[in-house]
């Protein structure tokens, strides 16, 4: 059996919902795709997407959880490429004060989201 799988979606887990969908937003452009939430109101799923690839970035956020996630050694990340003056992006995220990491060597650099998530930003 030869299985012809494609990405679909990848989670993040967020302690503040709203403030996630904003920082998305306005960072990346992504918007709001659609939305699930539980009966009982323990959850909420929020699947934030873009207008090219078809693929998600599903935000959970969990009614019962207040302290932040751990998010291991952080050797895990999201990888967006962003059209247009790559410095001039750059830049934006600076005055957002999202950055945390750069490697001008290697040409690329990484915004972290509310809840310690990295996004490496890489040109188109």
């Amino acid at each position: 059996m030869e299985i012809k799988s494609r990405f679909d979606h990848f989670n993040f887990n967020v302690l503040d919902l709203n403030r996630s969908i904003r920082f998305y937003e306005k960072a990346l452009g992504l918007k709001e795709v659609r939305r699930m939430e539980a009966k009982d109101g323990s959850f909420i799923l929020v699947y934030m997407g873009e207008e090219k690839t078809g693929f998600l970035l599903e935000l959970t956020w969990m009614r019962d959880r207040k302290e932040p996630y751990d998010l291991g050694e952080g050797e895990f990340h999201l990888c967006m490429r962003v059209p247009g003056d790559y410095d001039e992006v750059r830049a934006y995220h600076k005055q957002m004060d999202c950055v945390c990491y750069e490697n001008t060597d290697m040409g690329l650099y990484f915004i972290a989201d509310p809840d310690g998530y990295w996004i490496e930003i890489l040109p188109e």
